[in-house]
């Protein structure tokens, strides 16, 4: 019996981990996960890539020029870091080119003369011929408004919607989101009621004159010229149409709709030990909007997730799982890069346990959204709660259920457990989608600081599953 009792300790030592899980000890985690921000903080190259990325390929909108060199580019780092294997997956995107013409007038007001707006094309705004279009504007708040004035009071108009962002939502994600819908809806909205072009309020809280840009889309309705205004012109604008209701706006615009183009999302990966047919992905979306340099929106996303992969590599670490980077094509415009990576996904049998996506900006982290089917999002929130003292050490406090982001979102009806990670987001909207959006406005401290928290999330999940 005694001989019995000696075996007990060495017994359960043996036997528990694969019985019952890995032991959790979280204070040997803490110091671990504190040496990996170390080894981000002082040796990563996201920093360095994203001024490649930025400065070199630029702007890039999918199926463009600029797009192809950032294909090269990444397929080219991810490679050279290591990676097991490193593939581009083909897509068909619709290809719109903004072209050298992107102008707007206010014409011989009685108060104001003829004044230039500050103002940028829609994606997938149909161009003008090179006198553009003329005609009066109406302003507008909402649908419901513009419903109210009817075809009479819209056909041949030009229709300003003239909507602002809500400032006292905390959150600027939730007051983009419940803006949002007057750039991708509002010009296909005034066409059916005959307007022949559309002004939109830019979507940010930052009270300047610089316009954003984005995409609008028609379906069956005749395509309209559709340009983003910035602030200050747009509460110009409103004053005017106020004080003159006939006042009449001139838009030239030089896009183009180039049709389809072959496009490509670009995938590495380093095969796991253990279960190499369970994939934890890490991603961002490689394209961009035109008019900057695609910097916080996604760039960042895209180096950081790059950084997970090269961060096992230099620390030695052998995943269980296998861990792939992916970087998504046609995020801006389509999501068809998304929509072809699950596809494929699923057609292909693969499994992937966890997918985490840095669309967010790179400012400083403050946690995760996390989201699944409703069988395992319980039991999946609860193990990662089991991390938050560790996540909060770091600065990172906010792990909530509810949402994730868009490209990995294609895969939550396949068992994935859905992370979207989260940074401060009180300045990204001074970015987003406008020519603001550039390497210099990334500080590089809070872009490596979301690599850790990316890392650290992975390294975990790695160790001690998702379910």
């Amino acid at each position: 019996m005694r001989y019995l009792k000696c075996l007990l300790p060495v017994f359960i030592s043996i036997f528990w981990q694969p019985i019952f899980g890995q032991a959790f000890d979280e204070d040997v985690e803490i110091e671990y996960i504190k040496s990996i921000y170390e080894n981000i903080l002082v040796q990563s190259s996201s920093y360095d890539w994203l001024h490649y990325l930025c400065k070199n390929a630029g702007g890039r909108l999918g199926g463009s020029p600029e797009y192809a060199a950032a294909v090269a580019y990444t397929s080219h780092m991810l490679d050279t870091i290591g990676a097991d294997s490193v593939w581009t997956q083909p897509v068909e995107v619709d290809y719109w080119r903004r072209g050298n013409v992107e102008k707007a007038k206010i014409i011989n007001s009685k108060h104001l003369g003829t004044v230039e707006l500050s103002v940028v094309a829609l994606g997938f705004s149909p161009g003008t011929d090179p006198l553009g279009i003329t005609a009066q504007i109406v302003e507008v708040k909402n649908f419901e408004e513009l419903e109210a004035l009817g075809e009479e009071n819209v056909k041949g108009k030009i229709v300003f919607f003239n909507r602002p962002m809500e400032v006292t939502r905390l959150n600027t994600f939730h007051a983009y989101g419940a803006g949002v819908n007057q750039r991708t809806a509002g010009p296909r909205n005034a066409s059916k009621l005959g307007a022949i072009g559309a002004i939109v309020r830019s979507m940010t809280v930052k009270y300047d004159n610089v316009p954003h840009s984005g995409a609008t889309s028609f379906k069956d309705e005749k395509p309209i010229p559709a340009v983003a205004i910035g602030l200050k012109d747009a509460d110009l604008l409103s004053k005017i149409i106020k004080k003159e209701p006939k006042t009449r706006v001139n838009i030239q615009l030089g896009c183009l709709h180039m049709g389809k183009r072959t496009s490509h999302t670009v995938i590495a990966e380093i095969k796991g030990t253990e279960k190499p047919g369970e994939i934890i992905l890490v991603g961002g979306h490689l394209d961009s909007w035109d008019i900057g340099e695609g910097a916080h929106d996604d760039g960042a996303g895209v180096v950081q997730s790059m950084e997970v992969l090269h961060l096992f590599k230099r620390m030695g670490i052998r995943p269980k799982h296998t861990l792939r980077c992916v970087l998504f094509a046609n995020e801006e415009n389509g999501m068809f890069g998304a929509i072809e990576y699950a596809r494929l996904a699923k057609a292909n049998g693969e499994k992937h346990i966890a997918a985490i996506e840095s669309d967010a900006g790179g400012h400083t982290p403050v946690g995760f959204r996390m989201d699944a089917e409703n069988s395992i999002a319980k039991s999946s929130f609860a193990k990662v709660q089991q991390w938050r003292s560790i996540f909060s050490t770091l600065g990172v406090w906010d792990i909530q259920p509810g949402g994730s982001a868009a490209d990995i979102s294609r895969l939550k009806d396949q068992g994935t457990v859905l992370f979207g990670y989260r940074p401060d987001s009180q300045r990204y909207f001074d970015f987003h989608h406008s020519r603001n959006d550039i390497f210099e406005n990334v500080h590089k401290r809070e872009l490596l600081l979301g690599s850790g928290a990316m890392c650290a999330l992975v390294y975990l999940i790695d160790k001690y599953g998702i379910k």
